[in-house]
């Protein structure tokens, strides 16, 4: 009982700090705006683009993000019908069936990745709304009772509702990062707004370039760092959940070292990284003590799991 006290009030937090995180990166949307208006002589109508863009973003993530972020990653869509005869993906789908029934949870949608590299990740709007995307490097190196960690993981991030905060957060810093691009290429084009500078006050509109300038720089960093400040909580979170529906700690364990040892090379994308159940850069699959690091050290991870056995 006090476990299940301590799960629903750890999901319970995730949720808070989910909300928290994703204001701040609107706010950090609006204030792009702002400067990028400032600078240009208005910075209200900025602001207001601002909110527009944060906007477009939430309904685009809420409406189509995980359809986006997986036609971004290349994975392609599984059916159940399609994959008779080949044991590898009918296995697949057993495993993720099962552990949804033990997550509670309807099943989510089945994809794969054309990738050499082992890896998985999960998306979607809720967990009515969901897809787990496995890599086909993941189903020829890992068992059953490795694969059935994996996915135990993957759920477990639907379950608690994960999904849904790595999702606008990929969209809404895809946002902050094309939004900033525009910016600092604007400057060039513009010439830094050299001709404004002489009619309308010159110490006023250079101020504010290089506001915008270090911010249009800055910002893309603190909205990944936004990205990551309770990331790592979250994986501990969904290794948890995984050995409640598996009640088999070592399988994730076991995989969780398989997948960090591997070094096989796959296409990055900083939107996506953090998605993935170890990090898709062969050098940094083992997790990292930096701040910047997207997940865990795998090493504390499965140093956790074998506690549980």
């Amino acid at each position: 009982m006090a476990k299940s006290v301590t799960f629903i009030d750890q999901i319970a937090a995730n949720k808070r700090n989910s909300n928290i995180l994703m204001l701040s990166m609107v706010l950090l949307l609006v204030a792009l705006g702002s400067v990028f208006g400032g600078f240009y002589g208005d910075w209200q109508t900025g602001a207001f683009a601002g909110v527009i863009a944060a906007v477009i973003c939430l309904v685009i993530a809420l409406c189509g993000g995980a359809d986006c972020l997986l036609a971004f990653s290349g994975a392609a869509e599984l059916h159940r019908e399609e994959v008779a005869g080949v044991l590898e993906l009918q296995t697949l789908f057993n495993v993720v069936e099962e552990m949804s029934i033990a997550a509670g949870v309807p099943m989510p949608r089945v994809f794969l990745i054309d990738e050499a590299a082992p890896n998985a990740f999960a998306t979607g709007a809720s967990p009515e709304n969901s897809a787990v995307a496995v890599t086909t490097g993941l189903l020829a190196k890992l068992n059953r009772e490795q694969l059935q960690g994996v996915i135990a993981h993957e759920i477990g991030h639907i379950r608690n509702y994960d999904i849904r905060f790595s999702m606008l957060m990929a969209i809404l810093a895809g946002g902050i990062a094309l939004l900033s691009e525009v910016f600092l290429r604007s400057l060039f084009f513009t010439g830094g707004g050299r001709r404004r500078n002489e009619k309308e006050g010159g110490n006023m509109q250079l101020l504010l370039m290089i506001v915008g300038l270090i911010l249009m720089i800055v910002a893309p960093i603190l909205a990944t760092l936004i990205q990551l400040a309770v990331s790592r909580q979250r994986e501990y979170l969904a290794d948890a959940s995984a050995v409640q529906f598996t009640r088999n700690p070592d399988g994730l364990a076991e995989a969780l070292e398989i997948l960090s040892g591997d070094r096989t090379p796959m296409r990055e994308s900083r939107v996506t990284e953090n998605m993935y159940i170890v990090n898709p850069k062969a050098a940094l699959r083992g997790g990292a003590d930096s701040l910047l690091s997207t997940h865990p050290p795998i090493r504390e991870r499965v140093r956790r799991l074998r506690e549980e056995m």
